[in-house]
């Protein structure tokens, strides 16, 4: 009890709200820095007096609480205590200490340990209560108001029971003024869990009520009767329905007919065929035109004589693998210049050893000498002398003759016209042979018919086959060949020819396609405009659409330019290919922006 009086007192007392006093060398406090001298004796006895009579008052409203009557002596105030023998400066300073405390606590029990014998209470008084101190278990202890988890509650019980037992003191105080218990007595009023009322909520401001769950009333489903004619109403929309399809159907053949081209062919260009009645791999196997005479066994042909299901195995033609086609060929191993020499040399000495042993057998005469007219005068030494005009003429016809000999020679061995084709077009066919190459372009304009004749001339000559279409708002060129004809045709179009160029009209050069007269007579085709001056290429250009291998050829050769003055006459001349498709590419191709 000593370190409780030594502690400072808690600030929000109005008692001990005085100037913080400091403390000595001993630990014992300090007088105030005013001076003033300690309380006198019958002060801190008043202060006692006081102390009792509130610990009575708070003992008969606990006793009111629990519902007990309230005994006569309870509510008469104790009779002061006697005045003490001894002089004030005989207590101590701890003991006034202890004094203040308890007055200002105003616990039961909460009186210093040396006091004045307080006046013998009457014998009809109510004590306190036995269980206070297993009250107080469960409220809160410290500063924070948090109390003990009903877990620790039995410890507690159990420790506080051996401390009764053990005679031992406990104080019914807080041991510091921050974490004193109130004084005010337990009431029994319970805590309000109800809630607000519904006024206190609507006048909240941020109250919202569609946001509450019984804002909306709850219904009951009721009956909901179709009204007379609905379903008639759609009866009607569905036949209207199918009278516009079959009125798009209708507009769709009238438009393929007369060649304008509506967006109904779009959609057909993309639709997938329905499937045969009866496929070509089962027509030996059912005697039928469809699937439907399969419910007869008798149509089945599977252990009939002529059926095509036999015992013997039939071993199908070995295919050689179509990545062997791609491989390149072996290049033969380049020889250096030293090499190369060495090579000719032997091959000379060959040829003269047995050049020499066919003289030496007689089989061949003696060739001449070879003279020169730097070897003139060592060769024939004699005959320059005595004669040298007839000997360097004799040179000179000598030089002239082997000249035209070796002349002709190298024409023998030159391939003739005829001889060039024919290799050209071994080389384009085993070109071919490795893959069929697609390229499909687009021209904006083809008025210039130079650009026209370089695009069907370059085919031609390249074995490349297709078709050049051309039409009043777009040109579209589709051509197939070998990968290297393939890959020059395609330098030629977006490279060598210059889109932009406009010449004058000439002679028509297009290589007898039946098409001159009919070109002459179009006017989109025509490279002057209607007041006779060139037409501005400006903005004319050649744009790849689309590149692909495919298995084999779509045209038999190159058809040269067709000239198609509606959609539908440019689907028609693609149509035999099975390209029309292009056409629909071409229509809907949009430049991508950079």
């Amino acid at each position: 009890m000593a370190d409780v009086s030594l502690k400072r007192p808690h600030p929000e007392d109005e008692e001990l709200n005085a100037q913080k006093r400091t403390r000595s060398n001993n630990g014992s406090p300090m007088p105030g820095n005013n001076g003033a001298a300690p309380k006198s004796k019958v002060d801190i006895e008043r202060m006692v007096a006081e102390a009792r009579a509130k610990a009575e008052e708070v003992r008969a409203r606990l006793n009111m609480a629990r519902g007990g009557a309230t005994p006569a002596s309870a509510s008469a105030s104790p009779s002061p205590a006697p005045p003490a023998t001894t002089t004030g400066s005989a207590m101590s300073r701890i003991e006034q200490m202890r004094a203040r405390v308890a007055a200002a606590t105003g616990k039961v029990g909460a009186t210093p340990t040396q006091r004045p014998a307080p006046t013998p209470a009457p014998p009809t008084s109510i004590e306190p209560p036995t269980n206070r101190f297993d009250d107080d278990l469960s409220k809160a202890r410290g500063g924070l108001g948090v109390g003990l988890h009903p877990a620790l509650l039995a410890d507690t019980t159990q420790d506080q029971r051996l401390s009764k037992g053990r005679g031992a003191a406990q104080p019914k105080f807080a041991t510091t003024m921050a974490n004193r218990r109130s004084a005010t007595p337990v009431s029994g009023k319970k805590l309000d869990l109800s809630g607000p009322s519904l006024d206190e909520i609507k006048q909240n401001p941020y109250y919202d009520d569609s946001l509450h769950a019984t804002s909306k009333p709850r219904l009951s489903k009721q009956l909901v009767f179709n009204q007379k004619g609905k379903y008639i109403a759609q009866a009607a929309a569905l036949r209207r329905q199918a009278q516009m399809e079959e009125m798009k159907k209708r507009i769709a053949s009238m438009a393929r007919q007369a060649g304008v081209d509506e967006e109904f062919s779009l959609e057909k260009a993309f639709e997938v065929p329905a499937p045969p009645a009866l496929e070509w791999w089962d027509e030996g196997l059912v005697n039928g035109d469809s699937y439907a005479a399969i419910d007869d066994p008798q149509n089945i042909k599977v252990d009939t004589d002529d059926s095509l299901v036999t015992i013997y195995i039939q071993h199908p033609v070995l295919l050689d693998p179509p990545q062997e086609k791609l491989i390149p060929q072996q290049k033969p191993m380049y020889l250096t210049s030293k090499e190369q020499a060495k090579l000719r040399r032997q091959r000379r000495m060959a040829d003269l050893k047995e050049q020499q042993a066919k003289i030496r057998l007689g089989l061949e005469p003696a060739p001449p000498p070879k003279v020169k007219k730097s070897n003139l005068m060592r060769v024939l030494g004699e005959e320059a002398v005595k004669d040298p005009t007839a000997v360097e003429a004799r040179v000179n016809r000598e030089i002239a003759e082997r000249r035209e000999k070796h002349e002709i020679a190298n024409e023998e061995r030159k391939l003739t016209k005829e001889q060039r084709k024919e290799k050209l077009a071994l080389q384009q066919e085993k070109d071919a042979e490795k893959g069929i190459h697609v390229m499909v372009f687009k021209i904006d304009c083809l008025a210039n018919g130079r650009h026209r004749f370089k695009i069907s001339k370059n085919a031609e000559q390249m074995a490349l086959t297709g078709v050049c279409v051309m039409h009043p708002k777009l040109n579209l060129v589709i051509v197939e060949g070998g990968s290297h004809s393939i890959n020059q045709y395609k330098k030629l179009m977006l490279n060598r020819i210059d889109w932009t160029e406009n010449s004058g009209p000439g002679p028509q050069r297009e290589g007898g396609n039946g098409n001159g007269n009919r070109e002459s007579s179009t006017s989109w085709l025509n490279p002057e405009d209607e007041n006779g001056e060139l037409r501005d290429l400006g903005s004319n250009t050649c744009t790849l659409l689309w590149e692909g291998q495919q298995k084999s050829r779509a045209f038999r050769k190159w058809l040269g330019a067709r000239v198609c003055e509606t959609d539908g006459a440019a689907k028609e001349a693609l149509a035999r290919a099975k390209m029309e498709n292009f056409w629909v590419l071409a229509k809907t191709y949009k430049p991508a922006a950079f």
